[in-house]
């Protein structure tokens, strides 16, 4: 499980997600174990498509056993786009880790992810 050097990549490929969030804590990024990477994460957006009601997202990284919070019940109003991570607040995830979204309701919210896999 060498982690790459982020100084000297041997490769960096930038790379989209996206999904619609459930109340169901899902992946919408995932590192494998001995997957030899580093995943940047640059950005992530979630959108309210609901024109009516606010919902609330839960974004958190979770290594296998252990779930860390990014943010935990962040209301998004109607028809509007919250910014969970942006190119000054950068999140790496280590072999093993996957960035995982839950939504207060299903239907109501969609997340799109802009990541960097380096190794």
């Amino acid at each position: 499980m060498p982690i790459p050097d982020l100084c000297n990549p041997t490769k960096v490929e930038a790379k989209n997600a996206k999904q619609a969030v459930t109340t169901s804590a899902t992946a919408i990024i995932s590192n494998a174990t001995a997957s030899n990477k580093t995943l940047r994460v640059v950005s992530l957006y979630v959108s309210n498509v609901d024109g009516v009601d606010a919902a609330s997202v839960t974004v958190s990284i979770f290594d296998g056993s252990v779930t860390r919070h990014i943010c935990n019940t962040v209301s998004v109003p109607a028809d509007s786009t919250l910014s969970v991570i942006t190119r000054e607040d950068v999140v790496y995830l280590m072999e093993g880790d996957a960035l995982r979204l839950t939504a207060s309701n299903d239907g109501d919210l969609e997340a799109i992810v802009s990541y960097e896999e380096i190794s």
